[in-house]
């Protein structure tokens, strides 16, 4: 996959602080020769989609937070996933998302937790992007997916129809907000051990459950741990990549790929007891 055009200075306008341009400047030279840059970087291997780092090492470098959003009548909600959904399986279907285009992008990708499909790629002026993910149903292939973490920060909002929840975890405490008159309701919060912990030693884990036929927005910093599981079929997450291209620059890492701008804390995905709800 080639670098997308995206990859230079010119991809920050003027307003810009000088910090992207200096990452952007950055991107240009040789990798042995910007050290100060490599500080910053979080992968081993930039490339790698399965890299996996100590968990017990690991410290989360701030906390996730979690904003109950609202929540619609079955039809409804299910109406919106369903057609989310679509999009997403569509994609998969499709020759041109699933080929690498112009710039080097290729839409439709997968992850551990579900297939994705990038609905608004990265230009030279613009460097976020917005994917759909369209959840596996952990009930179903009897997995769960890995705690991990990302190279960048995400916006991520959290869709759930009939007879579906989603269960959110961390490494650190999530923050849940409540607005006092705005917000609607409050999700189930509660902390059990981390799976996948070397025997002797634990962790705690840290999670939210977003009920049926809601939505959620969940705010996740670089370098935060996390992990989300559904359980049932009408779940959908719409996912902002705000620097999308200043990780890829930072990370030395070639196109926008989110199993190569993930970090996991574990070798292998666990069995979906370790997610259970109930």
């Amino acid at each position: 996959m080639t670098a997308p055009r995206t990859a230079s200075a010119h991809a920050f306008p003027d307003e810009h602080d000088q910090e992207h341009r200096a990452m952007a400047k950055a991107a240009t030279v040789p990798a042995q020769t910007t050290a100060a840059a490599d500080a910053g970087r979080m992968k081993h291997t930039p490339d790698d989609e399965n890299e996996v780092h100590d968990v017990l090492a690991h410290t989360d470098a701030g906390s996730c937070q979690v904003t109950p959003v609202v929540q619609f009548p079955a039809m409804i909600a299910q109406a919106v996933t369903d057609a989310l959904r679509a999009i997403v399986q569509n994609a998969h279907r499709s020759t041109p998302a699933t080929t690498p285009d112009t710039d080097g992008i290729t839409r439709a990708q997968t992850f551990e937790e579900g297939d994705v499909y990038m609905l608004g790629a990265p230009y030279d002026g613009y460097f976020a992007d917005r994917y759909l993910m369209d959840f596996y149903d952990v009930t179903d292939r009897d997995i769960c997916s890995r705690m991990h973490l990302h190279t960048g920060l995400r916006f991520v909002r959290m869709m759930t129809g009939p007879g579906t929840r989603i269960r959110v975890s961390s490494l650190a405490p999530i923050h849940v907000t409540d607005v006092p008159g705005v917000t609607q309701w409050t999700p189930e919060t509660f902390t059990d051990d981390a799976p996948d912990v070397p025997a002797g030693h634990r962790r705690d884990r840290y999670n939210v459950i977003v009920p049926p036929n809601s939505w959620a927005d969940m705010q996740i910093p670089r370098g935060v741990s996390h992990q989300f599981n559904a359980h049932g079929p009408h779940a959908v997450i719409d996912s902002v990549h705000p620097e999308e291209s200043i990780e890829a620059f930072r990370e030395r890492i070639n196109g926008y790929r989110m199993m190569a701008q993930t970090i996991f804390l574990a070798d292998e995905q666990p069995p979906s007891g370790s997610c259970r709800l109930d």
